[in-house]
């Protein structure tokens, strides 16, 4: 009896060639980044070179004036939590009710956020969304919508981000297109978040008037007094050395204003300072911007050694908190995991071109080197 079924076929060629196609897209999208990188390095070091002494002195002595919030030369701090949200949406012409296409989502200062689209009566709109995680926990923000390629369309607002609303600050695509709804455009929003309250977690020290006998100086974060000692920040601190050590007038204060930080923050950084175990993946990254502000280096080492050794962030977050504060051990371990383009594909979904261009060019190197 014969067998008449049809042997077993190798997996088609055109999967084949999607799934290379993919890879040398990713492949592509490094060397842009690190062919930038190499062109800017390239142009500027003669700059660098001629200029280093001169650029550091001159930023000894502005570190010395801008830092002090209370510094009649100087204005108020901003705040310092900023981030970008960047996507280029598809397609939009042919957007279908019911739709929306979304952003990949990224985790910056314990809340989830995305950009999205959808079409409501024709128009579309272009949403960012907002996840708190806790239910008490609200965000201010002033959000700046651009839009890339139509004359950089920028329109800012401000909204306030709570559950169980979590959106809806938008853009309408018809306010910039009279006439038509583009087929493709990239948005970038610039989210700066202006305060942060609702977060619920324990104080493991207290630095509020029943310090005042142990300390020598009030530190006021928004309506928020720390009492503290004058030469134990300074020990630990550039910053806080050169406010009270520097020859400034706010060095004969007992009261000094801090501008551009969250009160519950520098709650944990203090805490962090004088001993006690604040850090987890809710506090990190806010203790992180804080010590890279005023230059503490061994609180931004024990934030460094909890993502090394305890936390459960996700990779890429780990890899972006490494390259803003200058994390190379954190670095060094997040790279050692990517050796391949496959590596790249699973550890680093959504936009390369957001990647730190150094870590782009060394991801480069080594897929490079693995072929």
């Amino acid at each position: 009896m014969t067998d008449n079924r049809e042997p077993e076929t190798e997996p088609r060629e055109d999967i084949k060639a999607d799934l290379q196609s993919e890879k040398n897209g990713v492949l592509e999208k490094l060397k842009t980044v690190a062919a930038e990188t190499e062109e800017i390095k390239n142009s500027q070091k003669q700059k660098f070179d001629e200029f280093a002494e001169k650029l550091q002195s001159i930023e000894d002595a502005v570190s010395k004036m801008s830092i002090l919030s209370n510094n009649p030369f100087n204005t108020a701090q901003e705040s310092v939590k900023k981030f970008i949200l960047k996507h280029e949406f598809k397609n939009l012409n042919k957007l279908k009710e019911m739709e929306d296409p979304s952003s990949e989502l990224f985790e910056y200062f314990n809340a989830d956020w995305c950009l999205r689209a959808s079409c409501t009566g024709g128009s579309v709109y272009i949403t960012i969304w907002g996840d708190t995680k806790q239910s008490d926990m609200s965000i201010e923000t002033e959000l700046k919508f651009r839009l890339i390629g139509f004359n950089n369309f920028t329109k800012i607002m401000k909204h306030c981000f709570r559950k169980p609303e979590g959106e809806n600050d938008y853009l309408d695509l018809e306010e910039i297109e009279k006439w038509r709804i583009p087929k493709n455009v990239t948005v970038e929003v610039e989210v700066e978040i202006l305060k942060m309250t609702g977060i619920e977690k324990k104080k493991l020290r207290t630095f509020d008037e029943s310090q005042k006998d142990v300390s020598d100086v009030v530190l006021v974060v928004h309506d928020t007094r720390f009492y503290v000692s004058k030469m134990y920040l300074a020990s630990q601190s550039t910053y806080f050395k050169t406010l009270f050590l520097g020859g400034f007038s706010e060095s004969k204060k007992s009261e000094i204003t801090l501008s551009g930080i969250d009160a519950d923050e520098f709650q944990h950084f203090l805490e962090v300072l004088y001993g006690e175990f604040a850090i987890d993946d809710f506090t990190v990254e806010g203790i992180l911007l804080i010590a890279d502000l005023y230059d503490t280096p061994m609180v931004t080492k024990k934030c460094e050694m909890f993502l090394l050794k305890e936390s459960k962030k996700e990779f890429n977050k780990k890899l972006q908190l490494s390259s803003k504060f200058r994390l190379g051990e954190l670095k060094t371990q997040c790279l050692a995991k990517i050796n391949t383009l496959d590596n790249v594909r699973e550890l680093l979904p959504g936009d390369l071109s957001d990647l730190d261009p150094s870590v782009a060019l060394t991801i480069l190197q080594k897929c490079v080197d693995s072929k």
